[in-house]
């Protein structure tokens, strides 16, 4: 096993580059080459990177795949095996990444980091060749990938041959999709060119640092050649953030305990997961048990500001929640939040509608009204749920998907659909919750589910009262009338077959006892969970295909698995 501790040779005093402050060698060392001042992340080395994220900085390198070193006798203003010599000379690497296995907070990993200062980190066939071999040694041994990266693009030096990588890497990594392993990219400042456009880029979960910046052309080439400006923080972690592209962003100090978290996800699980009984779920099945409520009056509570919302549950009713962000395309919808969390001693991914509670948090999410880069987020999430295992738990809460006119440019009907066809077909557990107000199909993007269960006071229904007053009535104060008549209660909803069960809520105002209903909620998933677990991804398929199939039957009809 090989150490390395903080950023070697550290001098008595650094100048931040940045803002150009001095600032106490040791402690810029401790504070892992973060400037105190600034908050730049200061360029580290593969070994300096590795040996912060490992435990105890201890790490097994792998063996260097050897390679040609001059597959083209290329010579610009010097021959490339000369390039080659000084750069190893320089760095003490055979090239520009350093490959590894490590523990993580106790999970295995394989590593391979990228290293800048060789040749700007560019990819070449040795290069190509290790993150490859890195990705087949994580297949063979069925441990999660690791890929940090630092990169100007592709090596010139090795002209076609280098382009042949961005090929060789990604199917690599397609490999570990088809497997069912994790696979997570760090992207470091800078990551550009044929490195952004393939392995970077192709990992389940994508974290920056601070500040990183990631593209395909750089903002100097994309400003020579179409004399475009460019906003300031254009390609960095934040610019990406906000457009949907990465994840999230962790500062230095923080990679550990997430990369921990996403890690332990991933990792071996109890199949026994929570042990609640049927009994202790405190769900109501028989509709007869349900107190009758006035519709209208059951409509206006679900809409009720106080609620839980998604992240109120997330956080109380689950551990370690993780949000995932971005939907890799063009946004990151804010009416829609989910990641990793636990329920009990259960991984799972949640994906809920978020509203919130006070008007400034209602505009900034829309209302809980998801556009079609809501639905693209959480049909990725599910899929990313799919590749690992893991079951799928929804909590609806939403008036309707967002009506407005870019979300119809964007295809807001079609994301919609592409959500039921595949909530249809997962093959793990899934599990959705009805905790406020169900509208529309913006709600059931979300509902296609093993079991439906729905808080007492909550909504299911396929037009607001209102649309529907207006609509058939022609008058929007009949929206009371409207709501007894589409059978939208938690009642109406459970004897129709809709849900599955009715959990009960303490009191009128859910929002008056949110740690009593976060309570009730993982007690009735974790027995819903329970009741799936050990069934085959055919199974739960063919389950929910048949749950669906019998609304509007009027005999029953048998639903056949296709092998």
């Amino acid at each position: 096993m090989k150490s390395a501790h903080g950023l070697d040779g550290a001098a008595d005093w650094v100048l931040c580059p940045a803002c150009l402050i001095p600032l106490y060698g040791k402690r810029f060392a401790r504070d892992l080459g973060v400037c105190g001042e600034c908050g730049r992340h200061t360029p580290i080395t593969a070994e300096q990177r590795i040996a912060q994220l490992a435990d105890e900085g201890r790490f097994e390198p792998l063996a260097v795949i050897p390679t040609d070193d001059d597959p083209l006798t290329f010579t610009d203003t010097k021959p490339y095996p000369d390039r080659l010599a000084a750069a190893r000379a320089r760095t003490g690497m055979h090239d520009a990444v350093l490959c590894a296995v490590a523990t993580i907070d106790g999970n295995p990993v394989i590593i391979a980091a990228m290293d800048f200062r060789f040749l700007g980190g560019s990819l070449g066939t040795a290069v190509g060749e290790m993150i490859t071999a890195a990705a087949e040694t994580a297949l063979a041994e069925r441990i999660p990938l690791l890929v940090v990266t630092a990169s100007g693009g592709a090596r010139m030096q090795e002209g076609p041959l280098s382009l042949m990588q961005m090929a060789k890497t990604s199917a690599a990594l397609e490999q570990l999709d088809r497997a069912g392993i994790l696979t997570i990219t760090l992207i470091t400042d800078p990551t550009y060119g044929g490195v952004a456009a393939s392995f970077a880029t192709l990992s389940d979960v994508l974290i920056a640092e601070p500040g990183a910046r990631l593209g395909f052309a750089g903002r100097r080439v994309i400003e020579q050649t179409i004399r475009q400006e460019l906003p300031p923080k254009f390609q960095t972690a934040e610019f990406l953030l906000e457009r949907g592209l990465i994840d999230m962003i962790v500062p230095r100090a923080g990679l550990r305990q997430a990369l921990g978290s996403l890690l332990r996800v991933a990792g071996p699980v109890d199949p026994t997961g929570d042990a609640v009984t049927e009994l202790d779920a405190g769900t109501v099945t028989d509709p007869a048990r349900v107190p009758d409520s006035d519709p209208w009056a059951q409509v206006r509570r679900a809409r009720t500001p106080s609620r839980p919302t998604a992240l109120d549950y997330f956080a109380l009713a689950f551990d370690g929640f993780q949000e995932l962000r971005g939907d890799r395309i063009s946004g990151d919808c804010p009416a829609i939040v989910g990641g990793t969390a636990w329920l009990g001693d259960r991984p799972v991914v949640v994906i809920g509608h978020q509203k919130g509670h006070e008007p400034k948090e209602l505009m900034a999410r829309n209302f809980g009204m998801p556009t079609p880069a809501g639905y693209r987020k959480s049909a990725r999430l599910m899929r990313f749920a799919e590749k690992l295992g893991l079951p799928v738990i929804t909590l609806i809460d939403t008036p309707g998907a967002y009506p407005g006119a870019t979300a119809e440019e964007q295809g807001q009907a079609v994301v919609i659909a592409e959500n039921i066809r595949l909530m249809s077909a997962l093959r793990v557990p899934v599990i959705s919750v009805v905790i406020g107000e169900g509208g529309s199909g913006g709600a059931l993007a979300l509902g296609v589910a093993n079991r439906v269960l729905m808080f007492a006071n909550g909504t299911y229904s396929v037009i607001s009262p209102e649309g529907c007053a207006a609509i058939i009535w022609n008058d929007p104060a009949a929206a009371p009338k409207a709501a007894a008549a589409l059978s939208l209660t938690a009642g109406d909803l459970l004897r129709l077959g809709i849900v599955d069960a009715v959990l009960p809520e303490p009191g009128d105002d859910v929002g008056a006892a949110p740690l009593a209903a976060a309570n009730q909620l993982h007690r009735a998933l974790a027995a819903s969970l329970r009741e799936l677990t050990g069934r085959g991804g055919e199974d739960l398929a063919a389950d929910r295909r048949a749950r669906f199939r019998r609304f509007g039957a009027r005999r029953q009809v048998p639903v056949r698995s296709v092998a």
